[in-house]
């Protein structure tokens, strides 16, 4: 017997990267999908699909098209919009909370600068880590100068909070992928 599912996860995320979800929505609806559709139309009258590449190849592609509309509708609505650079009460604005950015030392003494985002928001290149990693989890709730045990399979690593600030968390916008099936066809001369 399976248990009933529970509440849904909230999705914790900044007002940017929402509205970069909705941007991949409203692109999805409004431009992809119909382009996608348009070609496997056409494809479909030209007779023989099971030998038809346009056609097989438009249907899959629809069909990962309506997936990932169903999962960004999802994520936009279990959305618990946070802004980092809002004021937060004195006592909450010196402690790690979703939307920090934190500045903290390894054991080696080494300084490392995390902001922690929404799970659609990562990126690890830019120090953007998700608010349920287990190093997000190790510095919560922790303030400048609190030590932290950041508990991993292989080993305990202890990590010291040099800084805690709250300010915007830059991100790019949503930008149309390359190759997408909406994307003006560049003419030949």
């Amino acid at each position: 017997m399976r248990e009933a599912p529970g509440p849904p996860l909230k999705n914790y995320i900044t007002p940017v990267g929402l509205q970069r979800l909705k941007d991949e929505l409203v692109f999805l609806l409004s431009r992809e999908r119909p382009a996608v559709v348009e070609v496997v139309a056409w494809a479909a009258s030209n007779g023989d699909r099971s030998e038809n590449a346009d056609y097989l190849y438009g249907k899959r592609r629809l069909g990962q098209i309506d997936s990932r509309i169903r999962f960004l509708t999802k994520r936009i609505d279990a959305a618990v919009v946070v802004d980092p650079a809002a004021p937060r009460p004195r006592s909450a604005a010196t402690r790690v909370f979703f939307g920090a950015t934190v500045t903290y030392k390894d054991a080696a003494g080494l300084e490392h600068v995390v902001s922690i985002v929404g799970i659609d928001e990562v990126d690890l290149d830019r120090g953007y880590i998700s608010w349920r990693s287990p190093l997000a989890s190790a510095l919560m709730k922790a303030s400048r100068g609190d030590r932290v045990d950041l508990r991993a399979p292989a080993k305990t690593e202890h990590l010291e909070i040099m800084e805690v600030e709250y300010a915007p968390i830059p991100m790019d916008p949503f930008r149309e992928p390359l190759g997408a099936q909406s994307a003006p066809k560049l003419e030949r001369p």
